[in-house]
């Protein structure tokens, strides 16, 4: 989950109320990947679980509890622990130290196939749709941008297939020219806040970096018109309450949690 460097010179006064929509923004999204109890899980506008840990019935009960349940899957990176993994057979391009992952290699056609495997398997489970990651990975300066072309036909590919369930994609803001007509929501996060990995650091975003990133997704939500939502990282009450600060006059729907999206979240005093 790269963060994404956004430069765009508005000034924090052009954000007028108009343009941020009618609606209210709340802690409505819920994001783990860890095993909840399915009953703990309600409430929410979007959830956001690994598939692995619940049972086509625990599904159909958390959907029962909220109104939309996706699960993730990359489209870009593989992890070790993954009961995929094996299947991959070392067709990669690289590796992802932080996550301990490997990067897919989409030129491969067993890769593809792959992927669309995993998407069956799925959304076999009771779905709505899928929560699609590393997407960042594929821009310009990711560490697969020479497969950009590729991964927005496997998008398209997905939604042609599976026109009635929903994507939601994570991140790739510059591809969101050509993958906009598949997808149904966007996510970025670390909008307020900004986790450091070299340190192990929870913190707010830079003032001026922040006013920056928040006006460029209001101009991209008014182009596109497609629900933005935020995904936010704080370890303590304190950090928490500010990042909500900042982010309520945007109205866009976020999630607040540690970096490891685990268990519900946990803040210190």
């Amino acid at each position: 989950m790269q963060l994404i460097k956004i430069i765009l010179f508005v000034l924090p006064s052009l954000l007028v109320s108009d343009a941020f929509g009618n609606g209210i923004n709340k802690n409505s999204v819920f994001v783990c990947y860890g095993r909840l109890d399915p009953e703990a899980i309600k409430g929410y506008s979007y959830v956001i679980l690994e598939s692995k840990y619940y049972t086509f019935y625990e599904v159909q009960r958390i959907k029962s509890q909220n109104e939309k349940v996706v699960a993730y899957i990359s489209l870009g990176e593989i992890n070790t622990n993954s009961a995929y993994f094996q299947q991959f057979n070392s067709d990669f391009s690289g590796k992802n130290e932080v996550w301990n992952s490997h990067y897919l290699n989409l030129k491969s056609e067993k890769t593809t196939e792959l992927l669309m495997k995993m998407v069956d398997n799925i959304l076999a489970n009771g779905y709505d749709g899928l929560f699609l990651d590393n997407i960042d990975n594929f821009s310009d300066y990711g560490p697969q941008s020479n497969q950009k072309a590729l991964v927005v036909q496997l998008i398209k590919r997905i939604k042609t297939e599976y026109f009635n369930h929903i994507l939601i994609q994570n991140a790739g803001l510059e591809l969101i020219n050509e993958t906009g007509q598949f997808i149904d929501s966007i996510v970025f996060e670390s909008v307020a806040s900004d986790y450091t990995f070299n340190d192990n650091s929870y913190k707010l975003r830079d003032e001026f970096a922040f006013d920056e990133y928040i006006n460029k997704l209001v101009s991209l939500k008014n182009q596109y018109h497609l629900p933005i939502l935020l995904i936010e990282y704080a370890n303590t009450i304190q950090l928490r309450d500010a990042i909500e600060k900042r982010i309520k006059p945007s109205r866009f729907d976020y999630f607040i949690g540690n970096i490891n999206l685990q268990t519900t979240p946990k803040f210190i005093k």
